[in-house]
């Protein structure tokens, strides 16, 4: 299956993960209306527990491509939508107590625009000395939103009106391919994955994703589905497009370092020089107008910049600290997800060679028999 197909594929229910998730995916598999659903339960649970992400995520998902053999009543389906505003109201309580409230929008992205020396996030850790595996678990990680890149924000453009909306929906279109399918951001994702080795399928790797990754797109369907947090889904994107650009040129330097095919490498230095202009759009164009329109709306776009980079910190320790102790930041290894890594030996012919044969054919990094960069 070709790379194009797999992203247009319907995903199957994935697997439960504890009483929450396992409700909402029994009911799926129905048609509605649905027995009892644990609406108290959702109140008791983990915040960024893995049984609550999934649920949340399972619910979302019903409003972007489904899963196979749900039926489309599901997506406004009453008892459902109020399991879901429970679900979104553990967690939304919890992200608006762990970050610092205000209205101070310079002051919460001004430390976004300073790059730290040295830095010690996963893109510099990939770039140093990641190694082929760690790479391609990110990859899977991130799978989960770059396979629908820019979905979310656009449920914010009906939300907005003058220069912000005209001024998103620029950016959107950039994130879209600006009108070209084989230029689509998701696309070049899925071109990046089947170029590693890996699956190309939306949400194929759901299942082994664990609960960190997932919150963080979780965090954009909630701004994006919800009219009254539009500020905070508008200091999400700024504060996502301030902070691409930068990790995208580190990203692009791993990949070089690991030998890895040109789509791989593509698909972050299209990032590097789209988002540089996309930081300046969506501060200026975009944030600065919404401001001047709706003032009040400041605590919001402080609330989205803050709450982003917690679930991207979260993230990052998680990943950070499973590659420190040696193991897998995945629930279960790719190794018994059923993918093997395209193997080949480091290429030495002209780049416009490689390009050519590494799109047709999709080979991966240039790595020894252990996984491990032959560099």
């Amino acid at each position: 299956m070709t790379a194009q197909l797999a992203l247009h594929t319907v995903p199957g229910l994935p697997r439960p993960r504890g009483e929450l998730s396992a409700a909402v995916i029994a009911a799926l598999r129905r048609e509605p209306p649905p027995g009892p659903l644990p609406v108290e339960a959702a109140g008791r649970a983990d915040p960024y527990g893995e049984d609550l992400t999934l649920a949340l995520q399972v619910c979302y998902e019903l409003h972007y491509r489904g899963f196979r053999s749900v039926h489309p009543d599901w997506e406004w389906q009453p008892d459902l939508l109020r399991l879901r505003a429970a679900l979104e109201h553990t967690f939304l309580a919890a992200l608006r107590s762990d970050v610092d409230s205000g209205d101070d929008v310079a002051a919460a992205l001004d430390p976004l625009l300073v790059e730290p020396i040295p830095g010690d996030g996963v893109s510099h850790r990939l770039r140093d000395n990641g190694t082929a595996n760690q790479m391609r678990e990110y990859f899977v990680h991130r799978s989960i939103y770059h396979l629908k890149e820019a979905d979310p924000h656009a449920w914010v453009i009906p939300r907005l009106s003058g220069q912000a909306k005209a001024s998103l929906v620029a950016v959107e279109f950039d994130e879209f391919g600006a009108g070209r399918a084989e230029r689509v951001h998701a696309q070049l994702f899925a071109d990046l994955l089947q170029a590693a080795g890996l699956h190309p399928g939306y949400l194929h790797y759901l299942d082994i994703v664990p609960a960190p990754a997932i919150a963080a797109v979780n965090l954009m369907s909630l701004f994006g589905l919800h009219r009254g947090l539009r500020g905070a889904l508008v200091g999400h994107f700024t504060a996502a497009e301030i902070t691409t650009a930068p990790s995208a040129a580190r990203m692009a330097q791993a990949l070089h370092r690991l030998g890895a095919a040109q789509p791989c490498v593509r698909f972050y230095t299209e990032h590097i020089e789209a988002d540089a202009v996309h930081e300046q759009v969506m501060r200026r164009d975009v944030l600065g107008d919404l401001l001047d329109r709706e003032p009040e709306l400041a605590a919001d776009v402080v609330f989205g910049v803050r709450a982003t980079d917690l679930l991207e910190q979260r993230l990052a320790d998680h990943l950070l600290s499973a590659w420190d102790a040696g193991e897998t930041s995945l629930r279960q290894p790719l190794s018994r997800h059923g993918d093997q890594l395209f193997l080949r030996p480091r290429d030495t012919r002209s780049t416009d060679v490689r390009e050519r044969e590494d799109t047709t054919h999709g080979l991966g990094f240039a790595v020894d028999g252990t996984g491990h960069s032959s560099r």
